[in-house]
C-alpha cells in the first residue's frame, strides 16, 4: 500500500471511530496461510483488521455493520466487534477487532450449531430486511413480504435469474430457471417457516473458531427468512462437521420436507457464483434446477 493511501486512511479511521483508544499508529499487510494480503491496523496495544472497497461500496459496509449488530444483539453466535466504517477519496472501510481464528474441535463445532439455532429462533413479523443489502458484491434486494413464496420468487430466484441473463446465461438454462419460479408453489406448498435472524452468507470461509473453542461468524448478507436457507449454504461448499449439525438438531430440529427444500435454497447462491465467476456454475444451476422439477413431478 502506498504509504499516503495508508496515511489517509490512518487519519480517516481516527476521525470515524471518535475514540482515543483507537489512533492508528501504523497500517501494515499481514499475510494470511493462503497467500492473502488483509490490512492490520496497530495501536499501542491493539491490533484491528482492517476491511477496505472502494469508495463508491460505502454502503456495504455500513449493511454488514448491521447485520453484525443485530446478530450481536441476539447474544447467541460470536461476531467481530466492528469499531467504525467510514471512508477516504478512494477506499470504504471496515474497523473489526483482529481475531486469531482456527479450526473448531467437536465440541467447539456442536456449540455452534447450537448457537446458530438460538440466533435462528429471533424472529421478526415478515421476511426480508429494513434495507437492501448485498452478498459478496452483489446487490441483495429485501423488500419486506408476509408470503415467504412470493419473497423467495421475486426477492431472491427471479433477482438471480435476471442478473444470469445480464451475464449470458444459457437459455437453456434460463428456461429451466423460469420453470423452477413458476413451480415454487408447487416445491414450498405447505411451507410456512418463521421470518428467522439469518446470516445469509453461511458458508465454511465466513466461520472460524476462537482459542477457546468458542465459534465465529462474520461477512453476514442478513435478513429475515427461512432458517433452513443458512443449513442449506454450509452444505453447499462444505466445512461443517457432523457435529455441528447434530448440534444445531438438539437445539432446534429442521422442518420434515428440508433436505427436499435444500436444493432450492442453493440454487440461489449457485446462481450468485455464476453471476460472480461464471464458468461451471451454470450447469450447476441447470443440474440443480432439473432435480427441483424432478421433485415435483
Amino acid at each position: 500500500m502506498h504509504p499516503n493511501t495508508a496515511k489517509r486512511l490512518s487519519e480517516a479511521i481516527a476521525e470515524a471511530c471518535d475514540d482515543p483508544q483507537i489512533a492508528p499508529a501504523t497500517l501494515t499487510a499481514l499475510q494470511d496461510a493462503r497467500g492473502g494480503q488483509h490490512p492490520t491496523v496497530r495501536t499501542h496495544s491493539h491490533r484491528y483488521f482492517l476491511k477496505l472497497l472502494p469508495a463508491a461500496d460505502l454502503r456495504r459496509l455500513h449493511n454488514e455493520r448491521l447485520s453484525l449488530k443485530t446478530i450481536a444483539e441476539t447474544n447467541t453466535v460470536c461476531i467481530p466487534h466492528c469499531h467504525c466504517v467510514g471512508k477516504t477519496d478512494t477506499h470504504a472501510f471496515a474497523l473489526f477487532d483482529y481475531l486469531e481464528l482456527r479450526a473448531g474441535g467437536v465440541a467447539a463445532q456442536a456449540a455452534l450449531g447450537q448457537q446458530l439455532a438460538a440466533m435462528h429462533r429471533h424472529t421478526d413479523p415478515n421476511y426480508g430486511w429494513p434495507e437492501d443489502n448485498a452478498i459478496g458484491p452483489t446487490p441483495q434486494p429485501n423488500a419486506r413480504s408476509s408470503c415467504w413464496i412470493t419473497f423467495w420468487q421475486e426477492q431472491r430466484l427471479d433477482h438471480q435469474i435476471g442478473l444470469a441473463k445480464s451475464k449470458r446465461c444459457p437459455q437453456s438454462t434460463l428456461a429451466k430457471l423460469r420453470d423452477v419460479s413458476s413451480a415454487l408453489p408447487d416445491v414450498l406448498s405447505d411451507h410456512a417457516p418463521e421470518p428467522s435472524l439469518l446470516h445469509g452468507d453461511l458458508w465454511a470461509g465466513n466461520h472460524g473458531f476462537l482459542a477457546d473453542g468458542q465459534g465465529v461468524v462474520f461477512d453476514p448478507a442478513s435478513y429475515y427468512g427461512d432458517r433452513e436457507t443458512d443449513i442449506a449454504m454450509t452444505t453447499l461448499f462444505g466445512g461443517f462437521s457432523s457435529h455441528f449439525y447434530r448440534g444445531y438438531e438438539q437445539a432446534w430440529p429442521l422442518s420434515p420436507g428440508h433436505k427436499k427444500r435444500r436444493d432450492l435454497y442453493q440454487l440461489y447462491h449457485v446462481l450468485n457464483h455464476f453471476t460472480l465467476f461464471g464458468g461451471h456454475y451454470a450447469a450447476e444451476a441447470h443440474a440443480l434446477s432439473e432435480r427441483i422439477l424432478g421433485k415435483i413431478r
